[in-house]
Parts: structure tokens; sequence; C-alpha cells
């Protein structure tokens, strides 16, 4: 076979033939890019280690050390460029410090490996996204608290199976929210505890020669210590996998809230009414209002899902220490960060702007027998019947409302005594949606008294 029939084979985009092809599978700088921050504060701090320690002069160090800010001005004003036959970002950036200062350039990576560079880079990089996840939770929850305290007496259904179960309060609904996104943050902080040690100097897999300060190092970059494998070090990507953990869970958490949100703002619901800023109209129904940020978010979260789940395939088969496959380690990393921190954003927005619909949300409160287990309860406690029982006269009682197209405070008490005669008229004390509410105040229950004391609580705690 001739080599442009075997040019043809690989297809149109590689027609150059197998070099084109090594280069594009090999090069990673059309993502890694990104961590050119994280890769030159690695660099200074790796010069400026190698001075202290007598291995470079210090000329050389500082000379490195003001190029490498050089590099970085002209990345992030984009007139650097990156070239894919330099493979990924670190080489990118030794080259052009080389042009900028000529020969100490080559000193550079005395010490070092791109193994321990990269996994310097990319926790300092998954470091970064862990503070601005904080950011964007704190932000939730606070926004969250916002809603919670101006409804924390407003009645609502409470649901299971998505079928009415007993009123709760607006605030108690919101505040179910801000328990969850709170322990998202504290597995934010968590996960940036345990990933916080310094993979720099253990160099290819096993440590080096030369007399590094790796403590130094780590402590210039912001870690508590350095790694203490350097096997381990270069080799384990448990850090971005648990960043995809946190996030994953977080994200259902804000699919959850989504779901909501899309069921609420409905014509069928009218429990929330979503700002212009975060719906958008119909091309052909002038009479729609769709909840598109809260879809995107239910949908945008498939993908850090896929993230998590990718990356542990990438690391479930390899053996001890580097492995070129994890190269693939960073794009669903980048990608899941992306979005988990729009839907972040795209949800706190919504919540700040949404209006809860007070009276829609009480009147739904008041519908569908949802003071049931209120009578069951005064049953057991008034009349002294044994639960089962009072589950079984209440069950007759709904069956009656039904029949006449009514609620239970709408049952007459002649209608209440002819199931049980017993009955009072103070039961009628239990079954509105308001005294229902009221009533629950047991510790992390749904009573104002107690939404109040959880948000002044957790107010507390944001400071």
């Amino acid at each position: 076979m001739s080599d442009k029939s075997s040019n043809q084979m690989w297809g149109g985009r590689f027609a150059a033939g197998p070099d084109a092809i090594m280069e594009a599978i090999n090069a990673s700088i059309g993502f890694d890019k990104r961590m050119a921050a994280q890769d030159i504060a690695g660099s200074r701090a790796h010069a400026a280690m190698l001075a202290a320690q007598g291995i470079v002069i210090p000329s050389d160090a500082e000379a490195m050390r003001e190029g490498l800010l050089t590099v970085l001005s002209e990345i992030e004003t984009g007139e650097f460029a990156f070239s894919t036959a330099l493979e990924d970002i670190h080489m990118n950036v030794e080259a052009r410090l080389k042009e900028v200062i000529g020969e100490p350039a080559g000193r550079l990576h005395t010490g070092r490996s791109r193994n321990d560079q990269v996994a310097t880079d990319f926790r300092l990089w998954v470091r970064d996204q862990l503070d601005a996840a904080s950011s964007g939770l704190t932000a939730l929850i606070r926004a969250l608290l916002v809603q919670a305290e101006a409804g924390a007496d407003w009645v609502m259904p409470g649901f299971t199976h998505l079928q009415t179960a007993q009123p709760v309060t607006w605030g108690h609904h919101m505040m179910a929210y801000v328990e969850m996104f709170a322990r998202d943050l504290s597995r934010v902080e968590d996960a940036r505890k345990r990933m916080n040690e310094s993979p720099l100097g253990a160099a290819a897999l096993a440590g080096t020669s030369f007399p590094i300060d790796r403590h130094m190092t780590a402590e210039a970059l912001g870690f508590y210590r350095p790694m203490a494998n350097s096997l381990d070090a270069v080799s384990d990507r448990d850090f971005a996998l648990e960043f995809l953990s946190v996030a994953s869970i977080s994200a259902m958490h804000l699919s959850r809230f989504a779901e909501e949100l899309v069921i609420w703002s409905s014509a069928q619901f009218r429990f929330v009414t979503l700002s212009d800023r975060f719906s958008t109209g119909s091309s052909i129904m002038p009479q729609k209002k769709n909840p598109d940020a809260a879809e995107l978010i239910r949908a945008k979260i498939g993908r850090i899902f896929g993230a998590n789940v990718a990356l542990m395939m990438v690391m479930k088969g390899l053996p001890l220490a580097y492995s070129k496959d994890m190269q693939e380690d960073k794009e669903q990393v980048f990608d899941a960060a992306d979005n988990w921190m729009l839907a972040l954003a795209a949800m706190e927005g919504m919540v700040k702007d949404m209006t809860g619909n007070r009276a829609n949300l009480e009147a739904a409160a008041s519908a569908g027998f949802s003071t049931a287990t209120d009578l069951a309860d005064w049953l057991v406690r008034t009349l002294d019947l044994p639960f089962r029982e009072a589950h079984h006269v209440t069950g007759s009682l709904v069956a009656m409302a039904e029949r006449k197209g009514c609620d239970l405070p709408d049952l007459s008490l002649d209608d209440m005594q002819s199931v049980h005669a017993a009955i009072t008229s103070d039961v009628f004390d239990v079954l509105g949606v308001h005294n229902s509410v009221a009533s629950r105040t047991s510790y992390g229950g749904t009573a104002p008294v107690r939404v109040r004391e959880q948000i002044a609580r957790w107010k507390e705690v944001l400071g």
C-alpha cells in the first residue's frame, strides 16, 4: 500500500500521516494551558528554592522568576503563541522562558520532572476551584436564607411522591436546601484540607539526588506539607476524583432544586415567579415564560456525573507510577468545574430574583387533605385512641370528604361524629394549615419559631 493510500485511510484530518496523528493524540496544550498561572507559580517557587539551596546561583534564579512573570503577562494578555509541537503548558512556558532570558532557563528543571510538575499544577488548579466552589455555595446559602426569612410563616404543601402530604412553611423548605448546600460546603472544605499537600520535588517517581527543600516549595505554594511518598505524589489523582465526587453530590442537589423550580413555576402550580433574567419566551406562544436556567442546570449536571465516571475509568487499571493515560485526567475536571460554577451562579441568581406566590402556596397547602395527620394525632392525644385506630378513623373521614367534594375542615361536626362519636368541636382547631405548621415545634420541625431559630443559627455560622 502506498504512503498516499495509507494517509487517506487515516482520514482527511490527518493527511500528513502518522506523525500528525501522534502529535494530535500526544499534545495536551489545547486544554492544559488553563493551568498556566499554576505552572508559573510552581516554577517560581522551585527557582527560589534552587537558589536557597545553592543548586543554582541567585542571579539565575532571579532571572528565571522575573522571566516567568513576563511569560505569564504574555499569556494573560493573549500575546503568547502556544505550540502543539511543544506538547503541554510546561514545555511551552519553558521554551518561551529560554527566548526571554536565555541560558539560565535551562536550569529551571533541575531537581524536578514533568511528572511532579503536572501533579503540582493540577493540585493548585483544583484547589483554586474548591475555593471558588466554597464562595459559590456560600453565596447560594445566603440567598436561600433571605428567602427563608421572608417566608418563615408562609404555608405551603409538603410533598411525598409529589403528592400533598402535610403543610410546611416556605421558610422550612428553603432551609432544607440550606442544609444540603451547607453539607456540600463542608465536603468542599474537607476535600481541600486533604488534598493540600505538595507533589513538587517528587521528580519522575523516586525523588531526586539534588539537595532540594520540599518543605520550602510546599510553604511557598500554600500547601500544608510535601507529600510523603514520591510514587504516590506523581501517580494518584484521588484529589481530582474527590473534587468530582463533591461536585457530583452538590450538582445532584442543584438538579433537585432546579426540578422543583421548573414544577413550581408552571401554570399548573404557580408557586413561584422566576425573573425575566432567568427565563425565556416562546417564539410562537406569547403566553409562555420558560424556566430555561433551571432546565439547563438540570441538564448540565449530567456532564459532572459523567466526568466523575470517566476519570474513575482512566485511573482504575493504572500500575504505579505515572502512565500517559493520566493526561486524560484534566479535560473532564475542567468541564465539570466550569459547569458546576455556572450552575451555582445561575441558581444563586434565580433564588435571589424569584418571588414566592404566597396566596397560591397557601391555597395548595389547604387542599389535598394535608391536615389528615393532624387529625389522626388529635385523635390519639385527645381521645387516647391507638394510632392504628386513629389512622382508620381519619381515613374514613377523608373518604367522606372526597365523596362530598370538600376538604376535612369543611366537614360538619355531625359528619365527624358519624364516624366516631367522641369527636368534639375542638378538632377544628387542628385542621387549619396555620395551626398545623405552628404545632410542629419539634427540633428541625416546620413551625415558624423553629425555622427562625435555624435561620439565626446559620446567619451566625456564616458571619
